[in-house]
């Protein structure tokens, strides 16, 4: 069971963040899906995993998320990524920068049932956005 849910996560990971195929999100993530991550709070629905997706993609055409490491205890699994690409669109109100980034975080992601019904995320915003330039530009004009 462990290592279909790791196969899972890796899979929606490849065909949807990586290519932008969202054609198995129906078949592999659950309706009542949840989506929590500090930067864009708590989102719910298939609809929702789309977006979020979507607009990463947007930002960052060219992310390329490549899984470092899993874990994996009953319907959990940890996974530890690092994502690379260059910022070309809006992102958080920023303008596309130009800049290439590369970012490590942690999605636990929760399997029932063999679809993804949970994704908790955390990486390093601060790190993101400071790599885009975009903090420094924040605090210049609170100065």
């Amino acid at each position: 069971m462990s290592e279909n849910n790791k196969a899972l996560v890796c899979r929606l990971l490849e065909e949807c963040v990586n290519q932008g195929n969202f054609s198995s999100v129906d078949q592999h993530v659950g309706a009542d899906y949840v989506y929590r991550e500090p930067t864009v709070g708590e989102r719910r629905g298939r609809s929702a995993f789309r977006e979020l997706i979507a607009m990463y993609r947007n930002a960052i055409p060219d992310v390329k998320i490549t899984v470092e490491q899993q874990v994996a205890e009953g319907d959990h699994v940890l996974t530890r990524w690092v994502a690379t690409g260059t910022h070309r669109g809006e992102l958080f109100g920023a303008a596309g920068t130009g800049k290439s980034l590369r970012v490590e975080g942690m999605l636990l992601s929760r399997v029932v049932n063999g679809k993804l019904v949970e994704n908790v995320e955390i990486y390093d915003t601060l790190g993101m956005l400071q790599q885009l330039g975009i903090v420094t530009a924040a605090l210049a004009k609170a100065a």
